[in-house]
């Protein structure tokens, strides 16, 4: 249930001991609060090793300046890795730091900026990479348009990189917590049984494979189609005559890192780039506490309609803190 003011001390009192107590959230839930400011200066009043997982997606380095804000190229890492040594401070030595951010283009060429990978290449030598992961998203548009559909010289951009950082070599992971359905092929394989023998590949195949381990491991290929047209946030976006954060990543890219990567409940999710709120929306709904900062005050706002449920759609308060309209 969403609520808004200084919680009270009985509310959140685990906030005490990542050092926001004293903070007054923009408004806050039974498990998570929403700070509006500066995250750089947010994360240097938390103690070290305090959180169990950071996800974010950062404002990329686009050439176009967006209305979310954006750095240039040639700016981008001066600007982003002080929250980064900020991260690795706040971390546990189990903990995780994932970071989805997308690609560039060099302005007025078809060719592509390697920015997100020196961004990859610097944080390795602060922290540790796991594994790289591709965010494959279907429905994107053919963009960039000049290359893509006007001269046809290129393809549609359609992947992300996710980067699952570690602040040691071995934070707290369990493939298990993500299969995925079998294939027709494996369900008809357990089934109807399989020989033991040597692959051309060179790979041997034992008698182990035929076991029926509840589901695939998943691939580090993430295909997750960002649609929500249809979505409760979009329709009470529309309903409260708020313009929806323009740089939404699905719910479905939280929840497979949120529970690969988290164990026990609750644990602590940070996200230092809060836009919308889908990370606190899913640590919610999964049992987790969860702080986000956010900078836009109207991005701050719309994200209160991820957690409004019942009388809360009709709290004058709450419709006043949502559309910004004084009382």
């Amino acid at each position: 249930m969403l609520a808004l003011g200084k919680p009270k001390k009985t509310e959140l009192a685990w906030l005490e001991g990542l050092g926001l107590s004293g903070s007054k959230p923009f408004y806050h839930t039974k498990l998570g609060a929403a700070f509006l400011g500066d995250s750089l200066a947010g994360m240097k009043r938390m103690p070290a090793e305090s959180v169990d997982l950071v996800f974010t997606s950062p404002p990329f380095a686009l050439t176009r300046q967006k209305e979310y804000g954006n750095e240039p190229i040639e700016r981008y890492l001066a600007w982003f890795l002080p929250f980064c040594e900020e991260i690795k401070r706040i971390l546990k030595p189990t903990g995780s730091f994932v970071l989805d951010i997308g690609g560039a283009w060099i302005p007025g060429s078809p060719v592509r900026s390697m920015y997100h990978f020196e961004v990859a290449v610097h944080l390795s030598k602060m922290f540790r990479l796991a594994q790289d992961f591709y965010w494959y998203n279907p429905s994107r548009l053919p963009t960039p348009a000049e290359w893509v559909t006007v001269r046809r010289l290129r393809v549609k951009d359609a992947v992300n990189t996710v980067w699952w950082f570690g602040k040691t070599e071995n934070p707290t992971a369990d493939n298990r917590r993500v299969l995925q359905p079998y294939s027709e092929a494996m369900k008809s394989l357990l089934k109807n049984g399989y020989k033991a023998k040597m692959r051309p590949s060179g790979h041997d195949i034992s008698e182990a494979f035929n076991k029926d381990n509840g589901g695939a491991i998943p691939s580090n290929l993430l295909t997750i189609a960002n649609t929500e047209s249809n979505s409760a946030y979009l329709r009470l976006c529309r309903e409260f005559n708020i313009k929806p954060h323009p740089a939404r990543f699905p719910a479905k890219l939280v929840e497979f890192f949120v529970d690969f990567l988290l164990d026990e409940k609750p644990r602590i999710i940070v996200d230092p780039f809060g836009g919308s709120n889908v990370t606190g929306a899913v640590a919610e709904e999964r049992g987790h506490r969860w702080v986000v900062f956010e900078q836009e005050d109207k991005y701050m706002r719309g994200s209160m309609l991820r957690f409004l449920e019942g009388p809360l759609f009709t709290d004058p308060k709450i419709r006043a803190a949502v559309t910004g309209a004084t009382e």
